[in-house]
């Protein structure tokens, strides 16, 4: 009686499932326009390549960089993109901060386009073609900067050169907030912000770098994604020391300080973070979820049966998934003895930690803490920043810009998801809730691969989508 009893509850239960992944069907797709949009491709193009040729580098030693080469860039912005620079007022903040104003038709809410406009260094001798040559070979511009984020800085101001050129005026203010320190943390963008709540202002939708068009990053969907980061996560840079006697390497002790860190290292890498499905994820599989095949489907129907199964798959291969489900911590960094034959006095770690929304950086700490069981060990956070806030999806921002990409990359599905990186928008959390993460860019695993590596390039026909999708954003505000 008891088998026939656990039988029929098998069998409920995978009907339940069955059932449920039979209705998990992709949702009613967006509402798009399919009003052709025009512009100057061939401008925009020539305009791109003209901010590559300045060499904007950021150094953490600003003795490294060059000011003139920031100058250069800004001084061509008449040139370049004369009716913005004629229309809007362009106010200058410190940290390299650069803030235009497009007055719309009213005083309503008004609406902030982001980019950085410096770039990371390049070692020279490794790239194939001069890295700030903005070299144009078989439709693709090689140069630093290109993807990461100049791309996005003329596609913002490209877009609006031609909307004021065709008399196009807003219906709201329109800002454009630009940082030239984003790759060390500048303040550029803090700067912007703090004017911003000086001034009273509260976007009414943020755009910044972030997801982009991929393919073959969700288990199972074939179809191009784009991907719109509601929220990204938190950082901390975390140091491990420990000191002792040192001495000769001939006669060593039970435990040297690299050994006891090496213990510690080992004990929190078999200890990964608790898994946490948040919001920005759990739209994402509802979403991305639906257009996969059945096994997955089967699996993102019905977490609450096969959560466990995400679980342990994710700890053990790690990766983009892994990072979307629990806060993640690489060991990057470690220091002893200068000398192959000396115990060093001392010695020292770091991991890099990427903070899940629903952990903090004191509950991480804590929790480092705890794994590593060693009070001789010390601990300090170099720098940390909170998760952001998660941003609304259901309003009218959240429709301008997905329906915007949904227009520009036909035949893509867009989805929310969590941005496991770092930006400038994480800076207006106490002033918008409608934070949007999305590099303007449909961008292949290789070229993802060429953000802050050797080689940058971009498609040219990328260039041109990218000012189309900005063109279609203004269009709506």
């Amino acid at each position: 009686m008891i088998l026939i009893i656990i039988l029929c509850i098998l069998l409920l239960l995978a009907a339940v499932i069955l059932v449920r992944t039979a209705l998990f069907t992709p949702k009613k797709q967006l509402v798009t326009d399919n009003e052709e949009v025009s512009f100057d491709r061939e401008a925009s193009i020539n305009a791109l390549a003209e901010l590559v040729r300045c060499r904007t580098v950021s150094y953490e030693n600003s003795e490294l960089e060059d000011e003139a080469e920031f100058e250069k860039l800004i001084g061509k912005l008449p040139e370049l993109y004369p009716n913005v620079m004629e229309t809007c007022t362009l106010t200058r903040l410190a940290g390299r901060a650069l803030l235009f104003r497009w007055y719309g038709k009213s005083e309503g809410e008004a609406a902030v386009l982001m980019a950085h406009y410096d770039v990371v260094p390049v070692e020279e001798d490794n790239w194939e073609r001069p890295p700030f040559s903005a070299l144009i070979e078989d439709g693709v511009m090689w140069g630093r900067g290109t993807l990461d984020t100049k791309v996005t800085f003329n596609g913002i101001l490209s877009a609006a050169e031609n909307l004021i050129k065709q008399g196009f005026q807003p219906e709201n203010d329109i800002y454009f907030a630009f940082s030239g320190g984003e790759e060390i943390n500048g303040p550029g963008a803090v700067n912007i912000v703090e004017w911003f709540k000086e001034n009273g202002i509260s976007p009414k939708l943020v755009i910044d770098e972030g997801g982009a068009v991929v393919e073959d990053v969700f288990p199972g969907v074939k179809a191009p994604c784009a991907l719109i980061g509601i929220a990204e996560k938190g950082l901390m840079n975390l140091e491990y020391s420990i000191s002792g006697a040192g001495g000769h390497a001939s006669a060593p002790a039970p435990h040297t300080p690299v050994g006891m860190l090496a213990k510690a290292c080992t004990r929190v890498e078999a200890k990964p973070f608790r898994m946490h499905i948040t919001r920005p994820v759990r739209e994402m599989f509802d979403t991305l979820g639906r257009h996969s095949s059945f096994l997955y489907r089967m699996i993102f129907a019905n977490l609450w049966a096969f959560g466990w199964v995400l679980d342990l798959l994710t700890r053990k291969t790690g990766g983009e998934l892994n990072a979307l489900l629990r806060t993640t911590v690489a060991f990057t960094q470690m220091s002893g003895s200068k000398a192959p034959n000396v115990i060093p006095p001392s010695a020292s770690m770091v991991s890099n930690m990427r903070i899940n929304p629903d952990d903090s950086v004191d509950g991480v700490l804590a929790r480092i803490r705890t794994v590593i069981d060693d009070s001789s060990i010390g601990l300090r956070v170099m720098t940390s920043m909170e998760p952001s806030p998660v941003s609304r999806t259901c309003c009218e921002s959240w429709e301008i810009v997905a329906k915007a990409a949904a227009e520009t990359w036909k035949g893509s599905i867009v989805s929310p998801y969590l941005m496991v990186q770092c930006s400038d928008s994480r800076h207006y959390r106490d002033i918008s809730d409608r934070v949007y993460r999305f590099s303007a860019m449909d961008l292949t695993a290789e070229e993802r691969h060429l953000i802050h590596g050797n080689n940058e390039r971009i498609r040219l026909e990328t260039v041109c989508a990218a000012t189309e999708f900005f063109l279609r954003v203004i269009k709506r505000l």
